[in-house]
C-alpha cells in the first residue's frame, strides 16, 4: 500500500453554526400555544380537537390558521385571521408564568458560546411573545433572534433560517437547524441546512427522521451531552 508523507492541501472546515427553533426546542411552551390557539378558535365558534392544533404548531400563525380551516371547510376573512392571531398572542401571554426552559437549554447555549460556536434563535413566533423567552433562558436582549415580524414567510418556508444565517454572517449550508417539528426540518432542508430533531415538542423520532433530521435527541440536555456527534469541538 502506498504511503503519503504529506496530506494534500485542503480548506479548513468552517466552525459549525446553529439555528434554534424556540417553542418546543428551547422552551417548554408547545402546549401553552395549543391551549391559546384553542381559546382563540373557540372565541369564533370554531371547535377543533387539541391534536389537530398540535400538528400545526411551528407554522406561521396565518398559515397555521389557513391549514386548520382547510381541514374543517370553514372560511374566515383576512381580518378574522388577524384577530385570531391577536387573541392567540393574548391567551399565550396570560400563560407565560407556566412556561419553563427545557432541560439543558440555557446550558447548551452557554456551552456553544464558550466554545466559540455561533448560534441564533429563529422562530415562527412574533417578537411580542418570542422575546419573553430571553429572560427565561438567561439571555440578554441583544441575543441574535429572528422572529416572524422580520421575514416575508415563516416555516415551512426557509426564510427564518436564511435570515438567521445572514444575521450570524455564516453560509446556511454550514449551519445546523435544531427543531422539534416536521415544519422546522422541512424549512431546514429548503434552506440547505442540516436538520437536528428534538423530541421535546411532541413529534416522534420516526416523523422527525422522515422529515430530514440526521440526528434526533430527547431534549437540549441530551444534545449538550453529545455535541461531539455534531462536530462541535472544545475551543483551542
Amino acid at each position: 500500500m502506498t504511503e503519503f508523507s504529506h496530506a494534500p492541501t485542503f480548506p479548513h472546515a468552517p466552525t459549525p453554526a446553529f439555528l434554534f427553533d424556540l417553542d418546543g426546542t428551547l422552551i417548554d411552551s408547545v402546549y401553552q400555544h395549543v391551549i391559546a390557539w384553542r381559546q382563540a378558535l373557540s372565541g369564533l365558534g370554531i371547535d377543533l380537537s387539541v391534536w389537530r392544533i398540535h400538528r400545526r404548531i411551528g407554522m406561521s400563525g396565518g398559515l397555521f390558521v389557513s391549514a386548520l380551516l382547510q381541514e374543517t371547510g370553514l372560511k374566515l376573512s383576512a381580518e378574522q385571521i388577524d384577530e385570531l392571531q391577536t387573541i392567540h398572542g393574548d391567551a399565550y401571554t396570560e400563560q407565560i408564568d407556566s412556561v419553563r426552559p427545557l432541560p439543558g437549554a440555557a446550558e447548551l447555549l452557554s456551552e456553544l458560546t464558550s466554545r466559540g460556536v455561533p448560534w441564533a434563535i429563529a422562530t415562527s413566533g412574533y417578537a411580542r411573545t418570542a422575546r419573553l423567552a430571553l429572560g427565561m433562558l438567561g439571555l440578554p436582549e441583544d441575543t441574535p433572534m429572528v422572529t416572524r415580524d422580520m421575514v416575508r414567510r415563516a416555516k415551512p418556508d426557509p426564510d427564518l433560517f436564511l435570515a438567521g444565517a445572514a444575521l450570524l454572517e455564516v453560509d446556511v449550508r454550514h449551519a445546523m437547524v435544531v427543531g422539534d417539528s416536521v415544519w422546522d426540518l422541512l424549512a431546514a432542508r429548503r434552506a440547505g441546512a442540516l436538520g437536528i430533531g428534538v423530541l421535546s415538542g411532541g413529534y416522534g423520532r420516526d416523523e422527525l427522521e422522515r422529515a430530514g433530521a440526521f440526528r434526533v435527541y430527547s431534549d437540549p440536555a441530551d444534545m449538550l451531552h453529545r455535541l461531539d456527534e455534531l462536530g462541535v469541538r472544545q475551543s483551542d
